[in-house]
């Protein structure tokens, strides 16, 4: 099995998807556990002085003006987690914890949490044991990070709450841990807080949205191209040339995948030759690079911004190397939420643009020679009319998603958080535009190999059959009398989100960008 070493200097996008998606096993460095006991070293020594420290010997938030005596400091660090673990709603998805807590451990490891190498080592131990807390839906303002759902975790930790055990059976984490042989922790002096400050749920679940739209964007090219090829239009809109005097990396890169799609097509270029000549095709076929470039290169800012997170240590306090340990706002998660809903916004653009190719193929007076509705027999056929509808309804909730969450605050803590980012939001809201993104454009698929296999006479690009061919052979259907049309769109839909589509087209065109 794949192992994850984690270290000081934070993690990789793609450590990440291997402990959220893979399973990986994760292990603490000599450098990081190194780093954890002279870290802990310090704020033991903090802790007995009499002076108060934040998250040492004091309260927290609206609370921090208490000073703390020894004989208490236990107790607290267990009721912040407790009155902490506050969630509502139904439990997220157990990719989403694994990622939580994976990232709450880097931060932990890179010695500025100040929390003991046993603690780190629990941790660990949880992941592998593959053990995850319940963690709720709603909980997280985004400020002081994503607290509810780290709460939950470092609840598990301790031996209470409720976690799902290896094969999916939701258990008392008490229980979880005795199978498995890991001593719940006793938290000390500033580990509660340690555990819940970051913004890990936010940041992993961009991570993991990243990962699915590099699929996504793949496909909408190749979807694009084949949408492209049914309805007759000219290639020569996507030459290297004209996008080369509108230098946009995502622009030239998505124009490139659809002209490798297009190599070697008898479908394009019949502006003159078919029932309803033309001059330039429509803007939704014409302008797709455009589109999916315009969101590649936020992908790409997300990116970046993702990768500086993953390099950071988010908590407060923080332990410094010259043993100071100092309050920050570190954990504010605007930028992670920022990035987040640019990419539901470009979701949404790219999600539209793909729903209205599909429709130029249903339309008779738009298609270019194709049957209404790719029916069998107009009329007494509906063909793909409602799958239109489905696709449409998807695409008008996409637009809802792309309402930034993070242009909205709500005051917390007494005014002490007075300004939130809302992160934990746009982070949930794009995980659903992803999954209907994803549809939308499985529906095109559906619709645009259907198209091509009803011109007559004329042969698709080679990277277009290998398409069309991978698709039959998982039984979605082409073209014929009506039939029940969910399960060929669910399948489509899995072809798509797996990366099947991909798979095929880049077995004949080498690797799309």
């Amino acid at each position: 099995m794949h192992t994850v070493v984690v270290g000081t200097s934070g993690a990789t996008a793609q450590d990440v998807i291997a402990v959220a998606r893979g399973n990986a096993r994760v292990e603490l460095s000599p450098e990081a556990l190194t780093a954890l006991a002279k870290a802990r070293e310090i704020v033991d020594a903090l802790a007995a002085k009499p002076e108060p420290v934040y998250g040492v010997s004091t309260g927290f938030g609206a609370l921090a003006t208490r000073h703390i005596s020894p004989e208490l400091r236990a107790q607290l660090q267990r009721n912040i987690v407790r009155s902490h673990a506050a969630g509502m709603g139904a439990p997220v998805e157990r990719e989403v914890v694994r990622a939580l807590m994976f990232l709450r451990l880097k931060t932990v490891c890179s010695g500025h949490a100040g929390v003991r190498p046993q603690v780190a080592q629990t941790m660990a131990d949880l992941l592998n044991a593959g053990i995850t807390p319940v963690v709720h839906e709603y909980g997280s303002l985004g400020c002081s990070g994503d607290l509810a759902p780290l709460s939950h975790c470092a609840l598990t930790l301790m031996g209470e709450g409720d976690a799902e055990g290896p094969d999916g059976r939701v258990r008392p984490a008490g229980e979880l841990l005795a199978e498995h042989g890991i001593e719940p922790v006793e938290l000390r002096e500033k580990e509660g807080l340690a555990l819940l400050n970051g913004t890990d749920g936010m940041l992993g679940m961009l991570i993991m949205a990243l990962d699915d739209l590099d699929k996504l964007y793949k496909s909408a090219d190749i979807t694009a191209a084949l949408s492209l090829e049914a309805l007759l239009g000219t290639e020569k809109v996507l030459a290297p040339e004209l996008h080369a005097i509108r230098p946009h990396p995502g622009q030239g890169a998505a124009a490139a995948n659809m002209l490798a799609v297009l190599k070697g097509s008898g479908l394009t270029g019949h502006f003159q030759q078919d029932e309803a000549p033309r001059v330039q095709d429509a803007y939704s076929v014409r302008c797709a690079p455009q589109v999916a470039g315009a969101g590649r290169d936020t992908m790409a800012h997300a990116r970046l911004v993702a990768e500086r997170e993953l390099a950071s240590a988010v908590d407060n306090p923080v332990v410094l190397p010259d043993g100071r340990v100092e309050s920050n706002g570190n954990f504010h998660g605007a930028p992670v939420a920022y990035v987040l809903d640019f990419l539901a916004i470009a979701a949404a653009d790219l999600g539209s643009i793909a729903e209205r190719r599909t429709d130029r193929l249903l339309d008779k007076n738009r298609s270019h020679g194709l049957p209404p509705f790719l029916a069998d027999d107009a009329g007494v056929d509906s063909g793909l009319m409602i799958a239109q509808y489905t696709q449409a309804a998807l695409v008008s909730e996409l637009k809802r998603l792309a309402v930034p969450a993070s242009a909205d605050s709500i005051p917390s803590s007494a005014m002490q958080e007075d300004h939130v980012s809302m992160g934990w939001s746009a982070a949930r809201k794009l995980r659903t535009a992803v999954g209907n993104l994803g549809r939308i454009i499985a529906v095109e698929l559906y619709a645009a190999t259907r198209a091509i296999e009803l011109r007559d006479g004329l042969t698709p690009a080679p990277a277009s059959r290998a398409a069309i061919e991978a698709l039959r052979a998982i039984g979605v259907q082409g073209p014929g009398p009506d039939r029940f049309l969910a399960p060929d769109l669910e399948a489509a839909d899995a072809f798509v989100r797996e990366g099947k589509l991909v798979e095929a087209v880049e077995k004949v065109t080498g690797p799309l960008a």
